[in-house]
């Protein structure tokens, strides 16, 4: 059983396995030499002549150096064989899903292209380091056996070899089985995995709500189908294995009898007799050995269905647009723009909007309304489903992704605080950043003085996801980050949701320095905040129901004055 296309793919080793097999026929051939000699030595034994030892022995020594150096070889080659695959199949997942980017997710979780990329790429270990290799001298080495054997006896030989594609044929009859078992083994794991790690993500949520020990039965529900499926796939190896091993040792003692009978006929001397007593098991051991790598084998072809389902996940347009032209007035337009859900649950219908270079331009509605949507519509993280997106004149279908990321930031909710230092987290936005800049970020995001009060300064761990953080210092950081990038265009989606007054206030401080500088998209529910915006587009129910500046809209009396009156409200409550 030979996947072609994983076979194909990992062309790198494919030389591996030649040499694995090379060295391992030449350590078979000295093996049968050395039994060979064995032979003619006990022949010589018992016809009454001496046992030219030194010679002999020097043969002996020579063959079993020479095996030796084959075999130590043989696993360095198995080991380099799995290694470049191993290497080939993540370069190409992860090419994937950097071609994919975020889109990924819509197609796939997270927590199976982890499995993926870590478990179901180790599970083709032993395809490629002893399987394909094995698969290739399980039918060299019967016909080496036979053309050694068939100088002592034909007949014996011809019976040994006649026995040995009975081993295969266990193979195949168990391997529509085993291919269903092995699917159901895969998807079992792979839906615990998704199931632990959204749990663990969400552990927080499920310990509020008190619904955790819900969470925890439908856990350990998966892990009992695990179980079982597990159970069905060790079952199903330990009964084939036994009809192998009962294939293999009758058909090698049914070439021993037949020697047998032979010697007693006196057709064949005890040297004779001996060679083949010692070779018959060497017949059928390679393809037992094959059997035994089957089994493991089948776990990794099951995986590899699952690698080809994301390789084979549809990409956006490779010919993309690697440069942008000369920027103009207008940075950005989106003309009847609509976007749907599953092709079911509508978002957004017939946006049209337009953000002028160096523009504050603002998106507030109601909860629901599509605001963060049309963010994600613009970064490519979705794509729209009729209408165009134009960015500096240039429809954003035909740019590259490397051309958005060097032009536009986002600030959003969520943005992520990686573990390790707060220099570590600015400087990925720029490797190379100076001191001087790097103050001036964090001078910018108000950051600047709790930093300088810390003991070890910038170089403070924030811990996973920046849990050793507040909120609003988490956000500050995040706002630093996207200050020392210093793109052109920078979004700002509910940048100061679910943070402390304080900080709020600091954030959008900042945001109002940058007003004049950058080109500005603000998505908020903070109507105060957005006041000073050069426009306001106003979405309700997944389309724009006016637009204009902050005065224009209280006069219209419109969806934007009745947020605005019932914000008024809200805050002279809290007052």
């Amino acid at each position: 059983m030979i996947n072609r296309r994983i076979f194909n793919l990992c062309k790198d080793s494919k030389k591996y396995i030649f040499l694995k097999v090379l060295t391992t026929w030449i350590a078979l051939v000295c093996n049968i030499s050395i039994i060979m000699i064995i032979g003619s030595g006990l022949e010589k034994v018992l016809q009454g002549s001496y046992l030219p030892s030194g010679s002999y022995a020097l043969a002996v020594f020579a063959l079993l150096t020479i095996r030796f150096i084959c075999n130590i070889y043989s696993s360095k080659f198995s080991g380099l064989a799995a290694a470049r695959a191993k290497y080939t199949l993540r370069q190409s997942i992860y090419q994937k899903l950097l071609r994919l980017g975020s889109e990924y997710v819509n197609s796939i979780s997270t927590s199976n292209t982890i499995q993926i990329a870590v478990e179901g790429v180790e599970a083709l270990d032993t395809y490629f380091s002893n399987y394909l290799p094995q698969l290739v001298y399980a039918l060299l080495a019967p016909l080496t056996l036979f053309t050694a054997l068939s100088f002592i006896s034909v007949k014996v030989a011809l019976i040994l070899l006649i026995s040995v594609p009975l081993i295969p044929i266990s193979i195949i009859a168990v391997m529509r089985l085993a291919k269903k078992r092995f699917d159901n083994f895969w998807g079992s794991y792979t839906d615990l995995g998704h199931t632990f790690l959204e749990n663990l993500q969400g552990l927080t949520t499920l310990k509020v709500y008190d619904i955790d020990h819900h969470r925890q039965q439908k856990m350990n529900d998966q892990a009992e189908n695990f179980r079982k499926a597990t159970m069905k796939v060790l079952s199903m190896q330990l009964n084939s294995i036994n009809v192998m091993d009962l294939i293999a040792y009758g058909g090698a003692a049914a070439g021993i009898v037949f020697a047998l009978l032979e010697f007693k006929a006196g057709l064949i001397s005890p040297g004779a007799l001996l060679v083949i007593i010692l070779l018959s098991a060497e017949f059928f051991l390679p393809l037992r050995l094959l059997g035994s790598f089957f089994h493991v084998a089948m776990s990794g072809i099951a995986a590899s269905d699952h690698i080809f389902r994301l390789l084979d996940l549809k990409e956006p347009n490779s010919n993309l647009e690697m440069s942008l032209p000369v920027p103009t007035s207008v940075l950005m337009t989106m003309q009847q723009v609509f976007f749907t859900y599953d092709q079911q649950r509508e978002v957004l219908r017939d946006i049209n909007l337009t953000i002028n270079k160096g523009s504050f331009t603002a998106l507030v509605g109601p909860s629901g309304s599509g605001k963060s949507t049309i963010a994600a519509l613009i970064l490519k993280f979705y794509r729209a489903e009729r209408g165009e997106i134009r960015f500096h004149n240039r429809d954003i279908a035909d740019l590259a992704p490397t051309v958005l990321a060097e032009k536009i930031s986002l600030l959003a909710a969520n943005s992520y605080i990686f573990g390790g230092t707060i220099l570590n987290n600015l400087l990925m936005a720029k490797a190379d950043a100076t001191q001087t800049e790097l103050a001036r970020a964090l001078q910018h995001a108000r950051l600047a003085e709790f930093v300088e009060k810390l003991p070890d300064k910038m170089d403070t761990e924030v811990g996973e996801g920046g849990c050793l953080l507040s909120g609003g210092q988490r956000q500050r950081l995040a706002l630093a980050r996207v200050l020392l990038a210093d793109r052109d265009f920078i979004i700002f989606d509910e940048a100061t949701s679910n943070i402390d007054i304080e900080s709020e206030s600091q954030i959008w401080q900042a945001i109002q320095d940058l007003v004049g500088k950058k080109t500005i998209l603000a998505i908020t529910h903070r109507l105060r905040s957005i006041a000073s915006a050069d426009q306001i587009y106003v979405l309700d129910k997944g389309s724009i129901a006016e637009s204009g500046n902050h005065q224009s809209l209280l006069s219209n009396g419109g969806v934007y004055a009745q947020l605005w009156l019932e914000q008024q409200a809200l805050e002279n409550i809290r007052k």
